[in-house]
């Protein structure tokens, strides 16, 4: 799963946004690394929509144009809990090893907050 996918599952796990909102989430969560384009926002809102990962919550009009809010399904929600998981041992492992580099000391080359 790629991050910026990742992020907008994280960012739609607690309410539904809409394409606005997911960026402006998806830059708070990643502590302003991630910066989300329209263009990439939108494709993979299509892409997530197309796999069954999140929905269509609402769509609303605001001064003439129409707003969509997503919302994280079931399905969703397992592949996000998934990848979370996946992620937690790929960090664990990495501290492991960079414990091991730098001499083994307890809390040395730790990487998990």
């Amino acid at each position: 799963m790629h991050e910026s996918t990742f992020l907008i599952l994280t960012a739609l796990a607690t309410q539904p946004l809409h394409g606005y909102g997911v960026v402006q989430a998806v830059e708070e969560l990643s502590a302003g690394d991630v910066k989300l384009r329209p263009g990439t926002l939108y494709g993979a809102l299509d892409r997530l929509v197309e796999q069954r990962l999140i929905e269509v919550d609402r769509e609303e009009a605001v001064d003439g144009r129409l707003r969509r809010y997503y919302r994280l399904n079931e399905a969703g929600a397992v592949a996000l809990q998934a990848q979370a998981e996946r992620l937690r041992r790929q960090a664990a492992a990495a501290d492991a090893q960079l414990s091991k580099r730098l001499g083994g000391a307890p809390g040395v080359g730790s990487v998990i907050a």
